[in-house]
């Protein structure tokens, strides 16, 4: 991998490929794979993600809002994009960009069906989304006759799929609740092809349903965060390649003298004669306050330097004495050896926050 000259985002597409080839081996030939590429795909980059997934054949993509599906169809995506939280205001959009929008609640089922009928369609592709136990964002399972009332009474729109989100997946301490929204969403989906008179696909794993609940992939799967390198299990991280590498540089050392104060509000102290590097990366590119005071590190010629005093908006400080190094060599924050998640749980936090946190400041450059 080349070296950092700047604070740079390197996204490994080869380990993209890896990861999607892992979890749909996980899946019966049939079931569909849906690629959750929100925010960013995740703080990376969405189009060049989307993209190579495409490439891939994957089947669809999820987005949580509809300006995030219109910049996948300006970078030449085709495949369905399912619209996860879709606002009124932006219905007109998302079907002139034919984006499939879940429709969660009676208001939304109400204005969409509305915004159809103005806009001339005809059977346009919906998604009806119910609550089972995350308690978000959905219909109830008493909303059934509600819903296929409307739906029946339009021509406009056609619900194509009926889906839920589990909200313990990865926590196999919740396993009997997991199983009791897997049993519910069952009787729901039921109940809600039954009375509309045709088939809807289902789908209700995320990435560690995948992983735990086999018998639970249904039609359709949506993977997020194992795309992206992360099992949320220690087995099955071994198993996935992180595709992010966060890295910088050395701007500048300095060596301070015993009691000698670092960065604003003399929140570091030195307790002796110390080295200090500047690195050009601070709580403006993603790495919070929760890191300084100490709590996070980066790794520099292979040694972890600890951030030293509070973050600075545009920098960090970090301790480097004992280490051999100068000004403009390389400093990882995260990659595949040292993971996101791991510098994510020294501020008692997750990769998914670290990831998606990267400002659209740092370049993105791209292996493979």
């Amino acid at each position: 991998m080349p070296k950092a000259k700047e604070t740079v985002l390197e996204i490994d597409l080869k380990a993209l490929e890896h990861n999607y080839h892992f979890l749909k081996s996980k899946l019966k030939p049939n079931t569909k794979f849906l690629a959750v590429v929100k925010a960013f795909a995740y703080g990376s980059d969405s189009a060049t993600v989307a993209k190579k997934l495409q490439d891939l054949d994957v089947d669809y993509f999820a987005v949580a809002y509809v300006n995030e599906g219109v910049v996948l169809r300006d970078s030449g995506i085709t495949k369905p994009i399912l619209v996860l939280h879709p606002q009124p205001v932006n219905f007109k959009t998302l079907i002139e960009r034919c984006l499939e929008p879940s429709l969660y609640n009676a208001k939304i089922l109400k204005e969409f069906i509305a915004v159809a009928d103005a806009e001339n369609q005809t059977n346009y592709p919906v998604h009806i989304k119910f609550n089972t136990g995350l308690n978000r964002l959905g219909f109830w399972e008493s909303d059934t006759d509600y819903i296929s009332e409307h739906l029946k009474a339009t021509k406009a729109v056609k619900a194509i799929s009926v889906f839920s989100h589990l909200a313990a997946s990865e926590d196999l301490t919740e396993i009997d609740f997991t199983k009791t929204q897997i049993k519910n969403f069952t009787a729901i989906a039921d109940d809600l092809s039954s009375k509309l008179g045709h088939t809807l696909w289902r789908h209700l794993c995320n990435t560690s349903g995948v992983l735990n609940y086999p018998e639970a992939h249904f039609d359709m799967v949506r993977c997020g965060i194992g795309l992206y390198g992360f099992g949320n299990a220690p087995e099955y991280n071994t198993e996935l390649k992180p595709i992010a590498t966060l890295k910088s540089v050395i701007s500048q050392i300095h060596k301070i003298e015993p009691e000698e104060s670092v960065g604003y509000n003399r929140a570091y102290t030195s307790n002796g004669y110390e080295k200090t590097a500047t690195i050009p990366i601070g709580h403006a590119d993603g790495i919070s306050r929760q890191f300084g005071l100490e709590k996070g590190a980066v790794f520099i010629q292979g040694k972890s330097a600890p951030i030293i005093g509070n973050v600075c908006m545009d920098m960090i400080m970090v301790n480097v004495t004992g280490i051999d190094c100068t000004e403009g060599d390389e400093v990882i924050v995260f990659n595949a050896n040292h993971t996101a998640s791991e510098f994510a749980s020294t501020a008692n936090t997750i990769s998914y926050e670290i990831l998606t946190a990267i400002s659209q400041r740092v370049k993105r450059t791209f292996l493979h």
